[in-house]
């Protein structure tokens, strides 16, 4: 493995993690959604934006959705091939700031896809397909944070 050949890596994925975290806040901004706690900022009021999911355009969602399982899907991956990885992803609060992203966003993004009519029924398929594993790929994620930060320890 990479990082047992290149120690300072871990520096390298400890300055990573902000990126990585901006990722859901982007996502719950342009969904109209403000984050919670560690991660929230205040926001102008200039900026409110009353663009939700519900009622953005059909492409943005896509992309919303797309953007969301890659997202989920490389972080899974990275987590399950690596789970050393987790200690880092703990230091930044990552299991709060992932569940909160989750509690925030999946519901909406959910409700946004059944809700909308669709010209074409393969986007809701599609859309839906991909949401759901986004959701399923960000619990196994959790489950590998968990395991290998609070679990694993306990047990040694």
């Amino acid at each position: 493995n990479i990082f047992t050949q290149q120690p300072s890596y871990f520096g390298d994925l400890d300055e990573t993690l902000p990126t990585v975290l901006q990722v859901f806040h982007n996502i719950l901004r342009k969904c109209g959604l403000q984050c919670e706690g560690a991660s929230a900022e205040p926001q102008k009021l200039e900026e409110r934006v009353s663009v939700t999911a519900a009622n953005m355009p059909v492409q943005e969602l896509k992309d919303i959705v797309l953007y969301l399982c890659d997202t989920c899907t490389t972080l899974w991956a990275f987590l399950d091939v690596f789970p050393l990885a987790c200690q880092t992803f703990q230091k930044h609060e990552f299991c709060y700031r992932l569940a909160s992203f989750y509690e925030l966003a999946i519901p909406e993004l959910e409700s946004a896809i059944k809700k909308r009519h669709y010209e074409d029924n393969s986007v809701f398929a599609d859309l839906w397909r991909r949401i759901s594993h986004s959701r399923k790929k960000m619990i196994e994620a959790f489950h590998i944070l968990i395991n290998q930060a609070c679990l694993q320890p306990i047990l040694e």
